[in-house]
């Protein structure tokens, strides 16, 4: 089974469920055939140059059959974040050419305006009562190869501006069969979906190895936190994909005596700390697996059982590895101390790379400099940090930004953004650096804390000193504190932008000035001119954010 085409052909006659949402379930023949019908009218549709289908919808039953249709007719699906606005959107969906757009009434409203270079006419709305779809038998297409393009994937954009990742046919049909077997995905397992499907994570770690193994797919529009039980039970489902914020949503909903009646046994998806892994086996009895992967990559972290709770695994091959950017050297193991925390940064801390992952590397959709800054030397660079302990294992350690300097000394953003994740109080937070108004960096952080919780309430700095593994350097500076801060639409925190931003933002930011141990104040708009007026004195204006 070569392409994804290959693997819904062979399908056909499956009468097992395949699909399901609230109001329907479909057999995997009957997915297959409804495919088959979505590619019959692309291909009638279909005008000269690159046959690209734009696709602006919620998690809903239409975009899977779309999933199928494309691949059946030899098109690439462009997933449209819906959480993207304005000139942002209309740049996004104009930059990958579609000649069609599938949408709805919802969709047609965040275009309206937007010159994205698709006629009106062009668009398919599947909630319209003129949409139809007329019957056609699934049939192979020779010209169908692994080389087919079958995604174009904008990545999540956390940490500057995103781009279209290319996934061919013979990429994802490889990836949905070796995630079947790694996170165990079987013809018996019903795979919930919260998790957008725009995005990697629902078409790699989920869409693909449910198709590859013939399980059934079950979907909900959007993520819920407070619906997401009631999904399970309802579904029977007994697999998902995440990501961390996600969990931290679930986790901070009020605890039931039983929450642990339910069907589910294991989900995989990244940036869950391990604290909140082992809540949430406690509180649901399902196993969180954690991996490493990229719209563009993946096959570089092998698991292993016997991997401490916050690495990702060992190297797959001898070509990943951990190295200096600057001399391409491979980077000391990592000596760690009794809290875990890396105590030769300098030394042990690089560019996870894969030296033979070049050619693997399938590329951006017109972006050669994005092209260029993944592909240097003839390897393959991740733009992630990380380092590996003397027992060999892998750890990630951030995006390449992550790393602070504070008074000369580098602190790990990341450390400090999983420490602060450890407050019961608090729902998500990251770590980043602001320009110091003398020299180097401060550390500020942004957390996202529920209705009806306060930033008194969590007594932040007692918490702080609580935390044995939180160097001098690592409590933040400024904090940041919002009831819903600002994410990317893979439901990541938009760290880009909280940078940006820094203290001059709308939220309430709380400032520890003074030596000693921390001790919070308001900041307020005579405090941020003040501050700005340091950064003028010391000839520093430039590095404001």
């Amino acid at each position: 089974m070569h392409t994804i085409a290959d693997l819904l052909l062979a399908r056909l006659g499956d009468h097992r469920p395949g699909l399901r949402s609230r109001e329907r379930t479909w057999t995997w023949d009957e997915v297959v055939r409804d495919s088959a019908a979505r590619a019959s009218l692309a291909r009638g549709l279909r005008r000269d140059g690159p046959f690209h289908i734009g696709v602006l919808l919620d998690n809903v039953p239409e975009y899977v059959l779309w999933l199928g249709g494309a691949a059946l007719a030899g098109a690439t699906v462009v997933g449209i974040n819906p959480t993207r606005r304005g000139a942002q959107l209309e740049r996004e969906v104009r930059h990958t050419d579609p000649q069609l757009v599938v949408t709805d009434r919802a969709g047609l409203e965040l275009l309206d305006g937007l010159d994205i270079g698709v006629p009106r006419d062009r668009f398919l709305l599947v909630d319209s009562a003129g949409y139809a779809v007329p019957a056609a038998e699934p049939e192979r297409d020779p010209s169908i190869t692994p080389a087919t393009q079958m995604l174009l994937l904008f990545t999540s954009g956390t940490t500057g501006r995103s781009k279209a990742a290319r996934c061919s046919q013979g990429r994802l049909a490889g990836l949905g069969h070796a995630n079947s077997a790694k996170y165990d995905v079987t013809r018996d397992d019903v795979c919930y979906c919260p998790m957008p499907l725009f995005h990697g994570n629902a078409l790699m770690a989920l869409w693909a190895p449910a198709l590859a193994a013939g399980a059934c797919v079950a979907l909900t529009p959007k993520f819920s936190a407070s619906g997401f039980l009631d999904d399970v039970r309802f579904h029977g489902a007994t697999f998902f994909t995440y990501v961390g914020k996600a969990i931290s949503y679930i986790l901070a909903t009020p605890e039931k005596p039983d929450d642990a009646d339910n069907t589910l046994t294991h989900a995989f998806g990244t940036e869950a700390s391990p604290q909140d892994r082992a809540e949430f086996l406690r509180r649901f009895g399902c196993t969180l697996i954690e991996g490493y992967g990229s719209s563009e990559s993946a096959g570089m972290i092998a698991r292993d059982p016997a991997a401490p709770p916050t690495a990702l695994g060992r190297p797959a091959h001898d070509g990943v590895r951990i190295v200096d950017p600057e001399t391409l050297r491979t980077c000391a193991p990592a000596v760690l101390d009794e809290h875990g925390r890396v105590t030769n940064p300098e030394e042990a801390v690089g560019e996870l790379v894969d030296v033979h992952g070049a050619a693997g590397f399938e590329g951006y959709h017109n972006d050669p400099e994005a092209d260029a800054e993944r592909v240097r030397h003839g390897w393959y660079w991740t733009g992630d940090l990380g380092y590996v302990d003397q027992a060999g294992f892998v750890y990630f350690a951030g995006r390449s930004g992550d790393w602070i300097r504070v008074d000369s000394e580098n602190v790990s953003a990341l450390h400090i953004t999983r420490v602060l994740r450890r407050h019961p109080e608090i729902i998500d937070a990251i770590a980043f650096g602001v320009p110091d108004p003398r020299s180097g960096d401060q550390v500020m952080a942004a957390i996202e804390i529920g209705a009806g919780v306060a930033f008194e309430d969590l007594d932040l700095p007692a918490f702080l000193a609580a935390q044995p593994d939180l160097g001098t350097k690592g409590a933040p500076r400024f904090v940041r504190v919002s009831h819903a801060l600002p994410a990317t639409g893979s439901g990541k925190l938009a760290r880009n932008r909280l940078q940006t931003e820094g203290w001059r933002t709308g939220d309430p930011v709380y400032r520890w000035a003074g030596r000693g141990d921390p001790e919070y104040t308001p900041m307020t708009d005579d405090d941020k001119a003040a501050l700005r007026e340091e950064f003028i004195a010391g000839g520093r204006e430039r590095f404001l954010p």
